[in-house]
């Protein structure tokens, strides 16, 4: 079951100062409730719109049959479809960015959630302020990042 957007007298002050667009929508993944709250409650205090699901299949539902998502975050070890065949399955149709959570953090897991199209990985237990800091800067990255068609730009200094 997908647990849709709150709206909070704090999410509103932020997008009113100035704060990332509500336009935003962000997919969290995880199959621990606290995580999922925690992550929720820190991106929406920044202005982020959330969505929540607790398991892989879940998550593939939201992400094919809702709204764009601007971003995923997403736990590596879920029951049933894990996150890293999750990451596979959006990867064959999808570029939405991919920031991995796991409390697996052993270089070759993060080097396998990269290499399988992950954009970011960060290790449980984090800090929120990390969290939000690092899906800040993916947003980044693909806002800029320019379309296949256009012609790659030179960078000068």
């Amino acid at each position: 079951m997908i647990e849709e957007p709150r709206a909070e007298a704090a999410t509103w002050l932020r997008f009113a100062a100035g704060g990332p667009s509500l336009s935003r929508h962000i997919l969290v993944v995880d199959d621990e409730a606290r995580i999922r709250e925690g992550v929720q409650y820190a991106l929406e205090r920044e202005g982020f719109r959330v969505s929540t699901v607790d398991d892989g299949a879940a998550a593939l539902d939201a992400l094919t049959r809702r709204e764009p998502f601007d971003l995923v975050v997403l736990d590596v070890m879920l029951p049933g479809m894990d996150g890293l065949e999750l990451c596979r399955r959006v990867r064959a149709t999808s570029k939405v960015p991919i920031l991995f959570l796991s409390a697996r953090s052993d270089e070759i897991d993060r080097v396998l959630g990269l290499e399988l199209g992950g954009d970011d990985y960060l290790t449980k237990p984090f800090s929120p302020r990390e969290l939000v800091a690092r899906v800040k800067a993916v947003l980044r990255r693909t806002d800029d990042a320019p379309d296949e068609e256009e012609p790659k730009k030179r960078i000068t200094h």
